[in-house]
């Protein structure tokens, strides 16, 4: 039996790793899923199976930890063997509200999952984001592995101090520890605050949706769950590196693929469909907002190789269900 630590498992991309950890051939694995149930997590992404076992803890924060234990994960009673480490602070427009949460989710957090990986002697994958190398300019080529990492906002700049810390542990303790660094991600389950949610939300509330300077900033996607297939392939790697990147299979400006939504919510609910003049507002640009972010990796994932081709039809469906029930 293999014992694996999720950490987020709450959280939009957690979820998905955990159901695909409970659809593999080890039938008799036990989870540990470690949640604080913050902004990013859901209490409907709470998995209810004999081989989940939910703690609702914040780990960057022992004041209120009732055994007053150095590190809140020291109640893990059994030998673990896996630790996918996925719990952040992730959103940009938050970070630059706040950066000192985000210093504690993303530093003070990773360093004691580090240190439970140093005492369990486990195999580590650290979820991490194509943010921390910065932004491209729009003929750039993409970012590779061997890219210099340069963050540009209080989100990104503590997912790079928190891929540091990690590889710091793997030279200096040996640690068995990868780093993967995905593009954005889309499906069913992610926060209200992330893009694609907030354009069908406000088609369905029948609000503008909010588009961020002109509009020209471009992104690459991939699908939550081809993003957990990679994660797990990366962790049972037979010779693993230090650090993979994630791509998708679509490389498009923030404009493009509002449209896109706004024109397949069209198509599967053609009740919400108005005056092309009536859906857009342009609001002032983020600050720092990042151009384009576009990934290459040197690792042959198969998961990455056969993800699904992008498509937004039961995204869609997913949140104009949601919403028109709130």
């Amino acid at each position: 039996m293999s014992t694996y630590v999720v950490t987020g498992g709450c959280g939009f991309i957690g979820s998905y790793v955990i159901n695909e950890l409970l659809k593999s051939k080890d039938k008799d694995l036990f989870i540990y899923n470690i949640d604080k149930l913050g902004v990013g997590s859901s209490k409907d992404n709470i998995v209810t199976d004999t081989r989940v076992q939910n703690h609702f803890i914040d780990i960057a924060n022992n004041e209120h930890w009732r055994l007053n234990m150095a590190n809140p994960l020291e109640f893990i009673d059994k030998q673990i063997d896996y630790v996918i480490h996925l719990a952040a602070e992730s959103h940009v427009d938050r970070s630059i509200d706040n950066p000192l949460s985000f210093v504690d989710s993303n530093l003070v957090g990773t360093s004691k999952v580090l240190e439970l990986v140093r005492k369990h002697k486990a195999r580590m994958v650290h979820v991490s984001t194509d943010e921390v190398y910065g932004h491209l300019g729009k003929t750039d080529p993409p970012f590779s592995e061997d890219s210099p990492i340069a963050p540009r906002s209080p989100y990104s700049a503590t997912k790079a101090g928190s891929d540091l810390l990690v590889q710091s542990y793997i030279e200096t303790f040996g640690i068995d520890a990868s780093i993967t660094r995905c593009c954005n991600n889309y499906g069913p389950k992610q926060h209200d605050e992330k893009l694609i949610p907030t354009v069908i939300r406000s088609v369905v509330q029948g609000n503008k949706v909010p588009v961020y300077g002109n509009g020209k900033n471009i992104r690459e996607w991939i699908h939550a769950q081809d993003h957990a297939k990679a994660i797990l392939e990366v962790l049972i790697d037979s010779v693993p590196a230090k650090v993979y990147n994630i791509p998708g299979n679509l490389v498009i400006d923030n404009l493009e693929i509002i449209k896109k939504i706004i024109k397949q919510i069209e198509h599967q609910f053609p009740g919400y469909k108005r005056k092309k003049s009536d859906y857009l507002e342009y609001v002032p640009d983020r600050k720092g907002h990042d151009f384009k972010y576009q990934l290459t990796s040197k690792h042959k994932l198969k998961a990455v190789e056969k993800q699904s081709k992008f498509s937004l039809s039961s995204t869609v469906k997913y949140y104009v269900e949601k919403y028109r029930a709130s």
